[in-house]
């Protein structure tokens, strides 16, 4: 199965209690198909950069198989730039600087060989850029989009459109009540859910993910990881785990969905132990099924009667 990825490729700079980068990778698309390649060999990115774009970075994206056909370079400008601060606890950060250069003017266009693509993921990209990525695909058998508070503020009917063609929708939970006007998490699902996305994943930050798919709800820990450098991509990170594990399997069933979460917070966990993609660059096979076990057993509970 090919995967589908749309969203920024950036530049970000970073800088948490615990160091500091001045630039380094970053970027939606970025986080999604690094990670969803761990899983899928056909993954097919589309974004744009500028012409202060690193060949070296070009090689981090081919080193992992990464389909760069729909990375388009503008040379009129240089790549979205992004900095931020986080603080003590690093559940709130302060932006520092907002670049979006070459971004600003991004046209996904889909390469030819890329439309008939099976599973697709909308990055955190203006909706209405979503939609017309939407409009170039043929017949996907899943669409996953995420947003964010600001798209959710300024550019609601444009959301609310694109929502009506997605599958899944995977936010936070202070996005999922603004979207929804409504407080409490369960009653907020099924608002969400009228507006298209049949399945709705909430993600609680350290506190896991919450999974709604018809009739169930499916509650995932959050990994109690030792060493936290930067959350930053963590969102991604879970969505191209989520992905790439429905791509590989090609198996849509619920039990297979609560699989696929605990795979994205797997590499979600992974993410926050070193800056940017740093530790998404180094992975292996044996790494993320052995903290996928860990994941499970977090959440075991042992057979007991009164």
């Amino acid at each position: 199965m090919s995967i589908l990825i749309v969203g920024s490729v950036a530049y970000d700079g970073i800088e948490t209690p615990f160091g500091k980068r001045d630039r380094i990778l970053g970027g939606s698309a970025t986080y999604l198909s690094l990670t969803s390649s761990y899983f899928c060999d056909d993954v097919r990115l589309v974004g744009v950069v500028g012409n202060d774009f690193a060949q070296s970075d070009i090689e981090i994206f081919k080193n992992k198989g990464i389909n760069l056909d729909g990375l388009q370079t503008d040379n009129t400008g240089k790549t979205f730039f992004w900095a931020g601060r986080y603080h003590f606890d690093l559940n709130t950060r302060d932006t520092l600087d907002t670049q979006l250069n070459v971004f600003e003017r991004f046209n996904p266009v889909i390469p030819e060989d890329f439309k008939s693509s099976e599973y697709v993921c909308l990055g955190n990209i203006a909706p209405a850029l979503q939609s017309v990525v939407l409009d170039q695909v043929t017949n996907p058998k899943l669409v996953i989009l995420d947003t964010m508070n600001f798209w959710i503020e300024g550019a609601k009917d444009d959301l609310v459109k694109a929502l009506s063609r997605v599958n899944v929708l995977i936010i936070n939970d202070s996005e999922a009540r603004e979207l929804s006007g409504e407080p409490n998490l369960i009653k907020a699902s099924a608002i969400i859910r009228d507006m298209g996305p049949s399945t709705l994943i909430i993600k609680k930050g350290e506190h896991g993910a919450l999974l709604f798919m018809g009739e169930e709800i499916f509650a995932a820990p959050g990994f109690p990881v030792l060493d936290i450098f930067d959350p930053t991509g963590a969102g991604d990170t879970f969505m191209g785990g989520f992905a790439g594990w429905l791509a590989k399997t090609d198996d849509l069933s619920p039990e297979n969905m609560r699989r696929a979460v605990i795979y994205g917070s797997v590499m979600a966990s992974y993410c926050v132990e070193k800056f940017g993609p740093e530790r998404l660059m180094n992975l292996n096979q044996d790494a993320i099924q052995y903290r996928y076990d860990a994941f499970r057993e977090l959440s075991e509970i042992p057979d007991n009667h009164f």
